[in-house]
C-alpha cells in the first residue's frame, strides 16, 4: 500500500494560472495536481489534494491527516504569514510536513518574509515555480522512507 501524502493549498491557489501569472505561473492547480500525482505514482507514493479558501477547513484536514497521512505538503497562501491555528494543528499531526511557495516570499513585501508554519516543517521550498510541488515531493518520498 503507497503512502499517503496530503497536499494542501490555501487561500487563492484555486485562481493559479489566472491571478497574478507574472509572480505564479500560467500552470492551473489542476496541472500541479496532475503533474503531482504522476510523480506520486512513480516515487511509490499516493496524493490526496485539498484547496481551500478557508483557514478552518484547512485545519480540519490537517486534523483528520493524522488518521492516514505519512506527510503533509502545504503551500498556506497568505495563510503562511498569518495563522497560529494553522501552525498548532501541524504540530499535532506527527508525519512530516514540507512547505511550499510558488515564489521567493524573501524577495517580496515584508510581511510576508515570516511563515509560521516554516517552523514545524522539515523543510521550506520556495521561488521555483509550481515546480517547487514536485522537489518538495521528492523530498518527501526520502523522509518518510526514513
Amino acid at each position: 500500500m503507497p503512502k499517503l501524502i496530503t497536499l494542501l493549498n490555501g487561500p487563492n491557489l484555486n485562481l493559479l494560472g489566472q491571478r497574478q501569472p507574472e509572480v505564479y505561473g500560467r500552470e492551473t492547480l489542476a496541472d500541479v495536481v496532475t503533474s503531482c500525482t504522476a510523480l506520486a505514482g512513480e516515487l511509490g507514493l499516493q496524493i490526496k489534494a485539498l484547496q481551500s479558501n478557508h483557514e478552518g477547513q484547512l485545519v480540519d484536514w490537517i486534523q483528520a491527516a493524522r488518521a492516514d497521512s505519512a506527510g503533509i505538503i502545504i503551500n498556506p497562501g497568505a495563510y503562511s504569514h498569518t495563522s497560529v491555528a494553522i501552525l498548532d494543528a501541524l504540530n499535532a499531526f506527527d508525519g512530516k510536513v514540507l512547505e511550499v511557495h510558488i515564489s521567493n516570499i524573501h524577495k517580496r513585501e515584508a510581511f510576508r518574509h515570516h511563515s509560521y508554519v516554516s517552523s514545524r516543517a522539515e523543510g521550506v521550498i520556495a521561488g521555483f515555480g509550481t515546480e517547487g510541488y514536485l522537489l518538495a515531493l521528492r523530498r518527501m518520498k526520502t523522509l518518510v522512507a526514513a
